[in-house]
Order: structure tokens, then C-alpha cells, then sequence
């Protein structure tokens, strides 16, 4: 059973952008781009860099540090044909940094583009590495939903993170319309990635600079880093005429000890997210403690499904969600909590934990863009048509916004 208010017309989130709007590559210095400011009704922009004198010193600040892989995988078959491989995440093996430390084989979801030209035989691709020349096989193994499950193996003792940063490409996003460059691999990493394992960046943190976290720190604000591996699905659109009808995609989260303790002493103040996916990562905290406070003994990976947080009415404070799998992991004697999270924040959700976001302009007809209507209601629409009447810049290497719930 689903609340009646998911039933929400996708096309009302549609605003016209045009493509030279659309930033296709970002500024040199990181932090000069725009910052657009909703302070109630009020709508102004500063420079980024200003952000940490724009926010409260009683504010938690929290960051998702995922790397991008370098997912894009192309092979050129005898004939001429060339095919790409598109390296979602790992099959059968949970952990994906385990998955990540294969060295000799792996199976792994993948989309495969060209995919009528390779009908069967395995593909073959070389590097010179080291003055190693490594090879590295591809072979499709089956079907699954709309992807297929593709068998790695290469020679040498190396992990499949290295195989894939020797011969892999970085993903950026298709409404980009350009190639990869060298810059791109640099330039399409926040200066915090650290886990491998995502698709697409977390881009609200490439704005941020080691001067933004020197000021942050001299302010007094604390900063905080959590995991979530941003999937292909976060550029997936919503096709159904309601939100209801949407399957969100599930993305794998990582969460430790020490930021659950930080979320409960915050839980008060202000908690600021950068970036939906950071969002979504803390948000479904909540729903994970209800569901330990409703049975002890559920499982202690995370897994929270999309409609979890609509199903029913909730007034379980968040401290006692927090703490519950606080005293969870005490019991377990565990330091982090792991799993995945498929949850969507549309209009009607109420916000549990997170207070404040900062976060790019996104794409029309968008779940990013509904979650950011859950949080700030209609004023959506006065804050885009604001940024486009003033130029700022919009998508992955744009400007970005600062929304307080409210």
C-alpha cells in the first residue's frame, strides 16, 4: 500500500533547458562557480566560496566520498566493429571493493553498447602497463533485465580496479555530449573520492576545495564522509506519467560508527547534505533504525526499498531510530553498517534527519529534482527560473544551490 500522494504527475516537474545552458565543462577554479541561496521567500547567489559563512557554525556537514570508476570499456571485434562495455556493478559478490580486489576473474553487470555485433566469442583488449602487456578477456554469461552479466579475466596479479583504470574510460554523463578528455579524470572526481565504486560523480561535491575545507574547519563546522556508489540509474528518467509507477534504482551504501554518533549529537541543530545521494544515504538511516526498533533481529545489512517510507504513518523520533542502530552495532561490535538503499524522496516525504542540502541543477522531469521539491515545496520553480534569467550553469558541471528544509 502506497500513500495516495505518490501519485504525482512527472510532466509538473518539466522546465525548458536549453543545451547551451547545459555546462560541458567546469569552471578552472572549482570553487568560483555560482551559489544560488534560498533564504525563505528570498532568492540571491554568492560565489561558492563563500558557502562556509553563508551556514550556521552549529552545523554538521556531510560529504559522500565515492569514487568514479573508469566504467567504460571499449573492444574492437576482427571485423572492425567496436563494442563497449559498460561496467555497472559486481555480480553474485556483494561487497563491492571486495569485488574490486579479483585479481584473475570476475562477473560483473554490465550494459553493452553495439550489443547485436557480438554474438557470441569473447572479446579481447590490450595495454602496455609497466612494461607488462596485459590482456583482458570479455564473455557475455546471460541476460539479466536490461543488462548482461559479463565474465572478466586478465593475466597478472592485478585487482580489477587496476585493469579497469588501465584500460577503462571515465563515464561521464550522456547529456554531455562530448568524449572523455584527460582533464576529465581529474575534473570529474571530488578532492574526497575514496571508495570506488560509482558511475557517475557525486557532482554538488566538485565544487569543493581544500581552501572551502580549510574555512569550514577554521569556522568551527564539522565535516563528515559517508559511502553511497552512485549507479547508471541515477540518469535513468522517469517514462511513467506518474511517480508512482517509477522503479527507482537501488545503490549500495556504507555508513560507520562514528557518523551515526555524529547524526544523533547533530539530530537538534542543522544537518546539511552535499548532494541527493548523501541525502537519500542518511534519510534511509532512519527508515533502517525504525525497521531494528520494530525487529531486533533483522539483518545488519541495509535494505531499504523504494516505497518503505510511504507505506505507513511514522512518528518514531529520529534520535531513537539513531540509536537503535547504534546499540546495534555496539551489540555486534560492528565499526560500519553496509547495504543498499532504493528509497525515493518525492513531494509528501518528510525530511527525519537532514535539515539542509547542497546540490547542482538537474535535469527536467527528474527523481533528483523531485527530491528536491520534497524538501523546499514549489519555490523549485522561482529557484531555477532565477538561474536560468542569470545565467548560471546548469547539469554534473554547473552551479550549485543551497536549500534549507522549510
Amino acid at each position: 500500500m502506497v500513500y495516495k500522494q505518490l501519485d504525482i504527475a512527472i510532466d509538473d516537474f518539466d522546465y525548458n533547458l536549453p543545451q547551451e545552458r547545459i555546462a560541458s565543462f567546469p569552471l578552472k577554479k572549482r570553487d568560483e562557480a555560482k551559489l544560488l541561496v534560498l533564504d525563505k521567500d528570498r532568492i540571491y547567489d554568492i560565489p561558492f566560496y563563500e558557502f562556509p559563512n553563508e551556514i550556521n557554525k552549529d552545523s554538521l556537514l556531510i560529504f559522500n566520498d565515492t569514487k568514479v570508476i573508469f566504467a567504460r570499456l571499449f573492444f574492437n571485434k576482427p571485423s572492425g566493429a567496436q563494442i563497449e562495455i559498460f561496467c555497472l556493478e559486481p555480480f553474485e559478490i556483494k561487497d563491492i571493493q571486495i569485488a574490486f580486489a579479483q585479481r584473475k576473474s570476475v562477473l560483473w553487470k554490465c550494459f553493452i553498447g553495439n550489443n547485436r555485433k557480438w554474438k557470441e566469442g569473447q572479446l579481447v583488449k590490450t595495454a602496455q602497463y609497466k612494461g607488462e602487456t596485459i590482456s583482458l578477456k570479455a564473455e557475455k554469461v546471460k541476460p539479466e533485465e536490461d543488462s548482461w552479466i559479463v565474465r572478466f579475466s586478465w593475466n597478472g596479479n592485478h585487482p580489477f580496479c587496476e585493469i579497469l583504470s588501465i584500460m577503462g574510460i571515465i563515464p561521464l554523463p550522456p547529456y554531455l555530449n562530448r568524449k572523455a578528455e584527460s582533464e576529465d579524470n581529474i575534473d570529474y572526481q571530488t578532492i574526497y573520492a575514496n571508495l570506488e565504486g560509482s558511475v557517475a560523480a557525486p557532482t554538488a561535491g566538485l565544487h569543493f576545495t581544500k581552501k572551502t575545507f580549510s574555512d569550514l574547519k577554521q569556522r568551527g563546522i564539522k565535516t563528515d564522509f559517508i559511502t553511497l556508489h552512485v549507479g547508471a540509474g541515477t540518469f535513468k528518467p522517469v517514462t511513467t506519467q506518474s511517480i508512482k509507477d517509477h522503479s527507482m534504482h537501488a545503490e549500495q551504501i556504507l555508513i560507520t560508527k562514528s557518523v551515526i554518533e555524529d547524526l544523533i549529537s547533530y539530530i537538534d541543530k542543522n544537518i546539511i547534505c552535499i548532494g541527493t545521494t548523501s541525502v537519500r544515504s542518511i534519510e534511509s538511516l532512519y527508515w533502517y533504525g525504525v525497521s531494528i526498533l520494530e525487529n531486533k533481529d533483522i539483518p545488519l545489512d541495509i535494505d531499504i526499498l523504494q516505497w518503505q517510507p510511504y507505506q505507513k504513518e511514522c512518528s518514531i523520533p529520529a534520535k531513537d531510530a539513531l540509536n537503535a542502530i547504534l546499540e546495534r552495532m555496539n551489540r555486534g561490535n560492528i565499526n560500519y553498517i553496509s547495504g543498499k538503499t532504493q528509497i525515493i524522496i518525492a513531494p509528501s516525504y518528510t525530511f527525519r534527519i537532514v535539515s539542509g542540502l547542497v546540490t547542482n541543477f538537474h535535469q527536467p522531469k527528474s527523481t533528483l529534482l523531485l527530491l528536491v521539491s520534497a524538501l523546499i515545496g514549489d519555490k523549485w520553480k522561482d529557484c531555477y527560473n532565477y538561474a536560468l534569467e542569470n545565467k548560471f550553469r546548469f547539469l554534473s558541471f554547473g552551479d550549485a544551490c543551497y536549500f534549507t528544509k522549510g
